[in-house]
């Protein structure tokens, strides 16, 4: 199998765009065939239907379900002169046709079909929903040629352009502020929920959004080559190699698929040219095809694997396929982003210094002057000042100074809210430097709040950590696992969290392609990471990872489309649960294939040889069949339910 150079057709095409898996060709014919063999075969033991009718129906299960992989397998056979397993598969149907194993024909027809349909289904979804990352690019920019404005295709603003981006507007592309202040909304692309102060000199990206004010942009890129078009490029660069690496059992078939089929063929010829008896050789030539299908690998192995996404997502991670299962089982080393992963993704209010009042006094003003703004500090020292029942006083006058905060006259004086360049500008820096500068050094965020002749005091927030997060990396630590922080913080704020929440490396200011640089690192070091994110910034990464984990509920739909995995819940102590789930599978998977080959090697000479018949080779056939997929399911056996360090949540050992 393999998607590498999938084509989908119209009707197919529509059915990714909409969501409807079950109306994907591949897939839709692979159930419908599922369907008539159920039907057929529950029919035909409690006598129902005759032998003839049974064959009739098995028949148009065998030409529906095949369709789309023996057409693939034929046209691969043609025009790549390939031998793919398709062959092997198609062999083995019609072998098990000649036997009149019309049950066992159409049951391979059926699972070999769902499983090309889900892979073909998830490749194309994966690429048409990266793609739709564009979209958060605005459709028109408003191009400044001298004092002439005029509105272009934001597609055919080229480097060296000057635009400009009015408040609430979205960036079109990536560029340097010529004039201007404002604040930035930077979280669709660096991951950081705190709006950022810009002015001259300083760099926008493609799809952030301006608060603000005004600004006048000069593009440093086309829109071609912008930061959201380098996304949505690693991320494609990132499956391809992904893809690669699934391709195992395509190179298991190049070589074992040409040697069975010779083997076959040269039990007829040979003793065909020697004057034997031909009917006895085509015979054990039947029968070789059919002990040579590889059912335990193809059919039984995917029942464990299957058993065990079940498990998971009754636990709350949703996990995309298979292989990613078994990637989790091979993870040396965690790397978390950190703003909506290990944090809430909302400022909380840390500290409180008054100079001149009490702290009740200081929150008053401050919660007066942010009751009429709309940023997310604003909201967070509003919010503070409610729970600890503030009476917030009316202000008037209000306004922003675009970059560095808010003002209003409140109490019968002027007061301002905002950073510390805007204490700088009122000339009180200095007499609140030493407490400034011991908040910052902790990883959080600092609001001044002043009058224009002495300062108010001092607010700090910070992005509070998840509450399951401790717990989470302790319990990867204890299962042998380091634990990374990759973000695009400064690196203050992300050592302060860092500390808090026990990580063991820690990689601070990273764009989505350093993040990205970052995992390609840690894989050679570690040979097995996964990371964990939830923004559109993350998504490179994740699809770069060995295995992508992305934030189910509150990531973005890019993330959870580039990750393998996703946390239903949001739940980061689901993480170690899905490693030790993909463990589990991984070790009953490797004993599959073990016995599944060893029952091959037994099978194949025996009926090189005629030392078996049809019948006994159907009995050990399908015997080993049922004991792999018996062992499979214990993938998802129900274990004791435990909570992780007397959390409230339980999840399975």
């Amino acid at each position: 199998m393999g998607c590498a150079d999938c084509t989908v057709r119209a009707a197919d095409e529509r059915a990714i765009f909409q969501g409807r898996w079950y109306a994907f060709g591949p897939l839709r014919n692979a159930l419908i065939a599922g369907l008539i063999t159920g039907i057929s075969w529950g029919l035909a033991r409690v006598g129902i239907i005759e032998r003839l009718p049974e064959i009739m129906l098995y028949s148009s299960a065998i030409v529906i379900g095949g369709y789309h992989w023996v057409h693939e397998g034929i046209e691969r056979l043609i025009h790549e002169r390939e031998v793919s397993i398709e062959i092997l598969m198609l062999a083995a149907t019609a072998g098990a046709i000649v036997l009149e194993m019309w049950d066992e024909a159409a049951t391979l027809v059926f699972l070999y079909g769902a499983a090309e349909g889900i892979e073909h289904y998830t490749y194309a979804r994966t690429r048409r929903s990266i793609r739709n990352l564009l979209d958060l690019v605005p459709p028109v920019a408003t191009l400044l040629e001298g004092d002439q404005r005029s509105e272009i295709a934001a597609s055919e603003l080229d480097e060296g352009d000057r635009f400009l981006v009015r408040p609430g507007e979205t960036i079109p592309t990536d560029g340097e502020i010529q004039s201007g202040n404002s604040s930035v909304n930077e979280a669709p692309v660096t991951g950081e929920s705190i709006p950022v102060s810009k002015g001259p000199g300083d760099e926008v990206f493609a799809g952030t959004i301006n608060r603000d004010g005004a600004l006048t942009v000069r593009a440093t890129t086309d829109f071609a080559h912008n930061t959201l078009s380098r996304i949505i490029h690693l991320v494609e660069e990132a499956h391809e190699r992904k893809g690669q690496r699934q391709q195992f059992i395509e190179r298991f078939g190049q070589v074992y698929t040409p040697l069975v089929l010779l083997a076959a063929i040269l039990l007829v010829v040979g003793p065909a040219a020697m004057g034997l008896e031909v009917a006895e050789w085509g015979t054990r030539a039947v029968v070789l095809l059919v002990a040579a299908a590889p059912c335990a690998l193809v059919m039984s192995t995917p029942v464990g694997i299957a058993a065990a996404i079940g498990r998971a997502g009754k636990a709350g991670v949703l996990v995309k396929g298979g292989v990613h299962l078994e990637d989790l089982g091979r993870i040396r080393l965690v790397a978390f982003d950190k703003t909506g992963t290990l944090t809430a993704g909302e400022p909380v209010v840390t500290d409180v210094i008054s100079l001149n009042g009490t702290e009740e006094d200081l929150l008053a003003v401050a919660a007066a002057i942010e009751s009429l703004s709309e940023h997310p500090l604003g909201e967070a020292i509003v919010s503070h000042a409610r729970e600890r029942e503030v009476d917030i006083p009316e202000v008037t006058g209000f306004r922003s100074i675009p970059g560095t905060g808010v003002m209003g006259r409140v109490n019968g004086m002027n007061a301002y809210v905002g950073s510390p360049r805007l204490c700088e500008q009122l000339g009180v820096a200095e007499i609140i430097s030493d407490d400034t500068r011991r908040l910052q050094a902790r990883g959080e965020t600092v609001v001044c709040v002043s009058t224009e002749e002495k300062p108010l005091g001092l607010i700090a927030l910070s992005d509070s950590l998840r509450p399951e997060a401790r717990h989470a990396i302790d319990d990867l630590h204890a299962m042998g696992i380091r634990v990374a922080m990759l973000t695009g913080d400064n690196e203050d704020t992300a050592h302060a969290i860092a500390e808090r929440a026990g990580i063991d490396d820690v990689r601070p200011q990273l764009t989505p392609d350093g993040k990205t640089r970052a995992v390609i690192e840690l894989e050679e070091a570690h040979h097995g990471v996964a990371v964990v994110g939830d923004g559109i910034n993350d998504a490179p990464a994740l699809a770069q990872a060995t295995v992508g984990i992305a934030m189910g509920t509150g990531g973005t739909d890019a993330a959870i489309e580039a990750a393998d995995t996703a946390l239903i819940g949001d739940n980061l102590a689901l993480v170690p649960f899905a490693i030790r789930l993909g463990r589990k599978a991984v070790a009953i998977g490797t004993q599959n294939i073990v016995f599944a080959l060893a029952v091959l090697a037994v099978l194949i000479p025996s009926a090189v040889l005629g030392l078996i018949s049809v019948g006994v080779t159907v009995l050990v056939h399908e015997a080993s069949e049922l004991i792999a997929v018996f062992n499979g399911t214990r993938a998802g056996s129900r274990s004791s339910l435990i909570c992780p360090r007397g959390e409230g949540t339980c999840i399975m050992r």
